[in-house]
């Protein structure tokens, strides 16, 4: 520390000449009052300081300096740093003169006191750094540049702890570049703390060193903590700047407006980012063609814009950029590179097609179609096969007949002429067209292009073509009145030749006569009548009948025509009645209406009229009476009540000239409602018909016939089982269930005493019951004894002298009937006794006591009714007759129809 003071002391004294130099200086400038601006201890270069009131200070500020080099000031008094600055304790403030002066002499002064102030500055703060080093043990900046040449080892700084003054410290590293990758890139003197690097180190590949500083007694004792030390590696502009590609490829559209964008560039550099060795200017060196100058480039983006109109792809489709980027921001010892860019011109419509001739001259013989007559070409100067170039041709004149049709060649842009309908060489020997051109795609500098079309006119001359005999008009008619006699000529088909518009030479043929009514004159074309002529034919329609002619001359070729023969329409034949039979409803109508027609035309057709044709002797005018309704039709009448039945009455019906016809009319009475109900059944009303049954009535009647077959097959089989019965009573007979179902009336008598179940009926001789038997009612003289019981049942049925008995069985076993008879008394007899001691035991509970509901007695109601069984309703005397289906109204006969149709 000893040799230190001196340099203190040498570099004291120099500050204290520097200072009054500074002194002298400012009393001979402008110098201004004292400002005061606090600051941290520790400042990053150009960071703002502060601002001062330059009026204040000067009337004019042309050229204004600071003391110290750290510090610049602007024209509107802000103070910003130019270095890095790290201030000690003892340096938290000094001062700094601001100056304003003109004067050569004291500009080079002043930068000289400038120049000395900083050197002393710098000095002294490392002497103060190197003191502070040595009293403390904190992190201390450190940085080397990248790519140092040396000598290695490179000393980097001292490390040194304040503890040192106590004990004996060693000191030593770790971290990234010294325990780690890179290995023994770094390393520090144990006793004295110098830090040493060994090599030269790449920024773009380490970027900084975060190390680890440790200060130990030679026992172990660590008197300080861990010391963080990061190393910075300065970046030198050691890359160089590369573009993204070695060739950029751009399209712009020829005539498109100045600055126009073309495209972008791009490129990179390794270096530090934000500084000057990054801050790349892009420029263009070279244009090929260089004549003229087309484009400009963005020196920060790299953006390529169009700098004139003029660009022509007819004239150059391509230009080539030599382009060049440059770091330090493009100053001439920055590190550059260079790139090629080819920019295409692309196409735009801006030339339009034009006829390479404005006239042509073609030919085409008549009569033919679908053939090509001419090709024209046209000149296009932009791109070839785009839409800027392809044509389209359209006929603009001359063609009002659509004979011709212009079409694109796509392979060779000529438009192609056709003929798609013939022509004709006696109607125009020659035909003067008008075309035009333009492309796909719209001109650019007009709004239509068919204000700037090119155009050009096309001659056509027909050439003439023997081309045999014409049907002209194809359909001919003639005039023939039906039924003439066989044999009459008449006019029939002309054809003609067009060279000499006659029809000499000339020969005709039938090919098609549907009915065979005419023959052809082979020479004249003429028709005569063959068969009878038939207007009313079926298949003639509208009184045309028509026949095809082949017309051929000497050389064979022919023409074919329709020639119509129109019929004159004849009176042969009368108005007929169509139907002649008609039905009147007596009951609902008294007429009916007849409608006449007639085959022929209006002319020999309606008004028709109608008459009886009756004899003087008949009485056929008293019974019936005719009405004429309108020119057709006309209305029967009956005039007197006439009975139910068929009538033939004649009627003649006659046409406007006289001609009438007799038809017989079959004329039905019916007593009907619908004329259907005439047609449907068989009534002696109308004297003929037939029975029509429905297939709902004929199948109810076979399924009638079906039951009665089963009845009967079931009362057959029935008797002959129960003769095998035996004549005696279940035993499990009382254990059954007695219920009363069809009581029509009491009894003459009935006693219920307290210890059965009895029934007596007091005058009457029932016969037993045989069989299964429930309860039996005495009604008249009818009795019903059912029995039901849970399962199968079964009904036998006895008769008695004067009763009848019907049984339910509740027995699961076969049908059995028996015949035989019992009297009452032995059914009382032998029901009393099992009956009763059934109906004593069911129901009751521990005390042998019966259920208050269980059996109940049933009081004496009565004699029977008056009136009997109800039975008699149903029955009706089989000798009664039908006669009232007769006389029904017709409401009901419309009913019974509609039940013998089902």
């Amino acid at each position: 520390m000893a040799p230190t003071r001196p340099t203190c002391s040498r570099s004291g004294a120099l500050c204290g000449q520097l200072l009054l130099a500074l002194t002298i200086l400012t009393f001979t400038c402008d110098a201004c009052k004292k400002v005061v601006l606090q600051i941290p201890s520790q400042l990053d270069a150009e960071k703002f300081v502060g601002r001062v009131n330059l009026k204040e200070c000067f009337q004019s500020a042309n050229l204004i300096h600071s003391s110290d080099p750290d510090f610049q000031i602007l024209e509107d008094g802000s103070v910003y740093t130019t270095n890095a600055i790290l201030l000690s304790s003892e340096e938290r403030s000094f001062t700094i003169l601001l100056y304003n002066t003109e004067n050569q002499e004291e500009k080079k002064l002043l930068v000289l006191l400038q120049h000395q102030t900083k050197v002393l500055k710098k000095r002294h703060s490392k002497e103060k750094v190197l003191r502070r080093a040595k009293r403390r043990w904190a992190p201390i900046p450190c940085s080397m540049q990248e790519n140092s040449l040396g000598p290695f080892p490179l000393f980097l700084q001292q490390i040194q702890s304040d503890t040192a003054q106590n004990y004996t410290i060693f000191y030593s590293i770790r971290g990234p570049g010294v325990d780690r990758e890179p290995t023994n890139l770094f390393y520090v003197e144990r006793d004295t703390g110098n830090l040493y690097c060994t090599r030269p180190v790449d920024r773009e590949e380490y970027e900084s060193f975060e190390l680890i500083a440790f200060a130990t007694t030679p026992d172990g004792y660590t008197p300080e903590l861990p010391l963080p030390l990061v190393i910075r590696i300065e970046d030198e502009n050691d890359n160089y700047p590369i573009f993204t590609e070695t060739t950029y490829v751009f399209t712009v559209s020829e005539n498109c407006r100045v600055g126009s964008t073309v495209g972008q560039v791009c490129a990179t550099d390794k270096d530090e980012p934000d500084t000057m060795h990054t801050r790349l200017k892009y420029s263009i060196i070279e244009q090929l063609p260089a004549y003229p100058t087309l484009f400009s480039m963005h020196p920060a983006t790299g953006v390529i814009t169009t700098s004139s109109s003029q660009l022509d792809r007819e004239l150059v489709d391509k230009y080539q950029l030599k382009i060049k980027v440059q770091d330090m921001d493009g100053q001439y010892f920055g590190l550059q590179t260079t790139s090629t860019c080819i920019i295409n011109i692309g196409d735009v419509n801006d030339n339009l097609p034009t006829f390479t001739r404005t006239s042509y001259v073609t030919s085409v013989e008549e009569n033919t179609v679908d053939v090509e007559i001419l090709r024209v070409t046209v000149e296009d100067k932009d791109l070839m096969n785009t839409v800027n170039w392809r044509a389209n041709y359209t006929i603009l004149k001359g063609n009002e007949n659509g004979n011709f049709k212009i079409v694109t060649d796509p392979k060779t842009n000529e438009g192609v002429l056709c003929v798609v309908k013939p022509l004709n060489y006696e109607e125009r020997q020659q035909v003067n067209l008008q075309i035009g051109v333009v492309n796909e795609a719209l001109y650019f500098k007009e709004a239509s292009s068919q204000s700037v079309m090119s155009t050009a006119t096309v001659t056509v001359n027909v050439k003439n073509q023997d081309e045999g005999p014409e049907c002209s008009p194809a359909v001919q008619t003639v005039q023939i009145k039906e039924n003439v006699p066989v044999g009459t000529k008449s006019n029939g088909y002309k054809a003609y030749d067009p060279e000499t518009r006659s029809s000499s030479g000339i020969r005709y043929r039938k090919l098609t006569d549907p009915k065979g009514w005419v023959t052809i004159d082979e020479n004249e074309g003429s028709i005569t009548i063959f068969r009878n002529l038939d207007r009313e034919a079926e298949s003639i329609r509208d009184g045309i009948y028509n026949i095809t002619i082949l017309a051929s001359d000497k050389d064979g070729r022919t023409c074919t025509g329709t020639l119509g023969i129109i019929l004159e329409d004849a009176n042969d034949n009368a108005p007929v009645i169509l139907k002649q039979t008609v039905v009147i409803c007596k009951t609902v109508l008294s007429s009916a209406d007849i409608v006449a027609v007639d085959p022929d035309g209006p002319t020999n057709g309606p008004p028709f009229d109608f008459s009886l044709e009756s004899d003087p002797d008949s009485d056929l005018e008293r019974k019936w009476r005719l009405i004429k309704i309108n020119d057709t039709a006309a209305r029967l009448f009956f005039q007197e009540d006439l009975p139910f039945g068929t009538y033939r009455v004649p009627l003649r019906v006659t046409d406007r000239h006289g001609l009438s016809l007799i038809t017989p009319l079959n004329v039905i009475l019916c007593n009907c409602v619908t004329e259907n109900d005439c047609t449907l059944r068989t009534d002696a009303r109308t004297g003929h018909g037939e029975v029509r049954l429905g297939k709902w009535a004929i199948l109810a009647i076979l399924l009638g016939i079906a039951l009665l077959f089963c009845i009967l097959f079931t009362l057959v089989c029935g008797g002959t089982g129960a003769a095998k019965q035996p004549k005696v009573f279940p035993d499990d007979l009382a254990q059954q269930n007695l219920i009363v179902s069809n009581t029509e009336a009491p009894g003459d008598d009935k006693i219920c005493p307290k210890n059965g179940f009895t029934t007596h009926t007091a005058g009457s001789s029932a016969q037993g019951i045989c069989g299964t038997l429930g309860s039996g009612v005495k009604n008249g003289g009818q009795e019903t004894i059912e029995m039901v019981k849970s399962g199968q049942q079964t009904l036998e049925s006895c008769r008695g002298t004067g009763h009848h008995h019907t049984l339910d069985s509740c027995r699961g076993g076969p049908v059995e009937v028996d015949n035989c008879r019992y009297t009452y008394s032995e059914w009382h007899n032998l029901t009393q006794t099992h009956l009763g001691e059934k109906v004593q035991l069911c129901n009751q509970d521990d005390k042998h006591k019966h259920a208050q509901d269980y059996v109940l007695t049933y009081n004496y109601e009565g004699k029977g009714s008056v009136a009997g069984s109800i039975g008699c309703c149903s029955e009706r005397p089989e000798e009664d007759g039908l006669e009232f289906l007769d006389h029904l109204e017709p409401k009901f006969r419309t009913l019974a129809e509609a039940c013998i149709k089902r």
